[in-house]
């Protein structure tokens, strides 16, 4: 088993407790609103919300995937980091065993966020991953991620 570490940075208009709140905190609800067609639900399988709980995320009729689990590695809600991993769905191929992810938000100097991401991908045997091969999926989670951005912006009295 090997391990491909990919880290990305982005910026948010949105300050860091509100992003995290609805990003983070509150994502189970909002993205299936804003989104339908990306997520049509997600779901508590196993566990009280916090770390070690495992969610069932099932995607919407544009997809190319039905579901994922994904459990909660770390949680701090005081410094605005998210640790979770993908363990479980169509969404993680024969190559890989599982991705686990830190989405850390830091506030910038004009107001809003800076989002500091790392992805982990678990191998299985020695097979490899390359940059073209996740790209795909950063795009899709760059995205959504606009959606809610977007959405606080013209809601700004939304998850304050």
């Amino acid at each position: 088993m090997g391990i491909f570490t990919y880290t990305d940075e982005s910026t948010s208009v949105i300050p860091p407790p509100r992003l995290f709140k609805a990003l983070v905190l509150e994502a189970d609800t909002l993205i299936p609103k804003i989104a339908p067609q990306s997520v049509k639900s997600a779901e508590i399988v196993e566990g009280d919300g916090g770390v070690g709980t495992i969610k069932k995320i099932s995607f919407g009729e544009g997809s190319h995937y039905s579901y994922v689990k994904h459990q909660i590695d770390g949680l701090d809600k005081d410094n605005f980091v998210y640790n979770y991993s993908l363990v479980e769905g169509d969404a993680l191929s024969d190559k890989v065993e599982k991705i686990s992810y830190e989405i850390k938000l830091v506030a910038s100097a004009d107001g809003g966020s800076v989002i500091k991401s790392t992805s982990n991908y678990h191998t299985k045997g020695d097979v490899e991953i390359k940059e073209e091969d996740v790209k795909a999926g950063k795009e899709k989670a760059t995205g959504l991620f606009k959606l809610i951005e977007n959405y606080l912006v013209a809601n700004p009295d939304a998850y304050n």
